[in-house]
């Protein structure tokens, strides 16, 4: 087989020619017609003309396989001008419009009855980038996910072009055979032997971590799966006042009820204290409640504090309760060898969330919830669907994975992890992680050597996460007190304002307790570097010094 291009030269030569190839080919999101066609005729090519092209011309049409070649160039094209530009710190990180300006003055919304021509499709797609936000931009520093890794675009391409699904190994073979691996090995690398463990990727964090609770309760009560919430004790969980919500919102959903949650005081950095997590199982006991359930954090979302976890175990096997450690964010960092020691105790766990399209930089979505008990997910959801599980199939059915989930179709979202894993190697991610850490530690640095900010937490970061405020040149003489929080409450929301009109960077903002509202950076994306945090700080000041 005939390899068309030469990919065994070091990173750097790779990474050089993709910059080169991508400058001379296609047209880029901001070339107009007559720029597009003057680089296709300098390259001795004739530019596609899609204006009287539709799709019912593309395959499986007889004879489409040149135009099918040519709107896909056309495609891959754009989108190597997005992926280039997004990486350039001269563009910007969005060029934000109104939703009633997106609707009436950029592009329309409207679905015809008639079909348009892949000229105009190729439009849609150009204005739909340019109108989004570029997540993978050095600057956007707004989300817990952010980064565009290459290969993982490659893996999500693939994905899609195989338009599988994941409930069967019959039509999934090489996938499932893939997840089954990957799920392995990240069970042992949270510390689990090779003879436990099971788990399944789950569309995001949150059903992850229902699933744990769906899990737990089964596991305690297998006879809710038939005669429901009706023939069982009225249930207690917790989870600290700084976990995610969805805790919560998955005890709503599974019939528990919100109330029945039970949120656990934090000390300052935003741990779950385990005193009070006794205290909270002693207090549900005494209004008649069953505790069952304790959910960690690894990672919180604002702060990014790690909860104690061997503590939390020990008070869950004294009590007998399912511990579930929330790692979706923190998840990244059993891939450091430098910082993996926050998670110590996580072995201990029943059940993990970790989502990959976190600190690992893996496109959206891809997260995964680990259970120790092997087959347990298996009994709790499945209900052997005759037209999909069948018994007497020509091969292993144990891999007919897909009565482990509440769903029935299931995106494959395990190749772009797989291919990622083996471009980068975990040393590769443990490095990545590294990097993300240290551009927190350079940002907390800096702000404590500036006095036009003021850190939320006074101590060094635990994770990526950095919280702070902004103060203007008319609060830094005002002493703390009402006053001065109502004024400083006001400052963030216009400065992110400001910033996202500009579009030259994105950083998210909350309050939290009884602080008011304050910056959160937070980095995952391996392309930023000191020099954006330093344009971060500035721009800040810039955009707040008449507030």
């Amino acid at each position: 087989m005939k390899v068309p291009t030469d990919f065994s030269s070091s990173f750097a030569d790779t990474v050089v020619c993709f910059v080169l190839s991508d400058r001379l080919i296609g047209k880029t999101a901001g070339r107009d017609k007559e720029q597009d066609s003057a680089a296709v005729k300098d390259r001795g090519q004739t530019p596609a003309d899609f204006s009287r092209i539709y799709s019912k011309d593309l395959l499986p049409a007889p004879g489409g396989e040149e135009l099918t070649r040519g709107f896909l160039q056309e495609l891959v094209n754009i989108l190597l001008g997005y992926i280039s530009k997004s990486n350039q710190r001269s563009s910007k990180v969005l060029d934000f419009h109104h939703p009633h300006q997106l609707k009436e003055e950029c592009f329309t919304l409207d679905l015809p009855d008639q079909p348009e021509t892949l000229e105009q499709i190729l439009v849609d797609c150009k204005d739909t980038l340019k109108y989004g936000v570029r997540t993978g931009h050095p600057r956007f520093l707004n989300q817990l996910s952010s980064g565009l890794d290459v290969v993982g675009v490659a893996g999500e391409w693939l994905t899609s072009t195989a338009n599988t699904n994941m409930f069967t190994y019959e039509v999934s073979p090489v996938f499932v055979l893939m997840e089954e691996f990957l799920l392995r090995k990240m069970q042992s690398i949270v510390g689990w032997s090779a003879d436990v463990g099971d788990g399944i990727f789950c569309p995001g964090g949150t059903i992850s971590n229902l699933y744990s609770i769906l899990v737990a309760r089964y596991h305690f009560y297998p006879e809710v799966k038939t005669r429901g919430m009706g023939v069982l004790p009225q249930l207690a969980l917790f989870t600290s006042e700084q976990s995610h919500y969805s805790v919560k919102k998955s005890a709503a959903v599974l019939g528990m009820g919100s109330e029945n949650v039970f949120m656990v005081k934090c000390d300052e950095s935003g741990k779950m204290i385990p005193a009070e997590l006794e205290s909270s199982i002693v207090t549900a006991e005494e209004k008649g409640l069953v505790p069952f359930y304790v959910n960690a954090t690894a990672g919180t979302t604002v702060y990014g504090a790690f909860d104690p976890l061997k503590a939390i175990a020990d008070i869950c096997h004294r009590h007998t309760l399912w511990m579930h450690v929330d790692a979706a964010w923190g998840g990244g960092l059993l891939m450091s060898d430098r910082h993996k020691i926050k998670l110590a105790g996580i072995e201990r766990a029943w059940s993990v969330t970790w989502n990959p399209h976190k600190m690992m930089g893996v496109p959206l979505q891809c997260s995964v919830i680990l259970v120790k008990k092997r087959g347990l997910l298996q009994e709790c959801n499945d209900f052997g669907a005759e037209y999909l599980f069948q018994t007497d199939k020509n091969y292993d059915v144990s891999y007919d994975t897909g009565d482990k989930s509440i769903q029935c179709g299931r995106h494959v979202d395990v190749f772009k992890l797989w291919l990622m894993w083996k471009a980068k190697g975990s040393e590769g991610f443990g490095s990545q992680v590294n990097k993300c850490l240290e551009n927190a530690e350079y940002l907390y640095d800096q702000l404590q050597r500036r006095t036009d900010f003021e850190l939320v937490l006074k101590n060094k970061p635990e994770h990526s996460n950095v919280c702070f405020w902004y103060i203007p040149p008319r609060l830094r003489g005002l002493p703390p007190g009402p006053d001065r929080d109502a004024i400083l409450h006001q400052v963030a929301p216009r400065i992110k304002g400001r910033m996202m009109e500009k579009g030259s960077v994105m950083i998210g903002y909350q309050p939290l307790g009884d602080k008011v509202n304050f910056f959160r950076c937070v980095f995952s994306n391996p392309a930023t570097q000191q020099e954006d945090v330093d344009f971060l700080l500035d721009e800040i000041a810039r955009m707040g010094d008449d507030l």
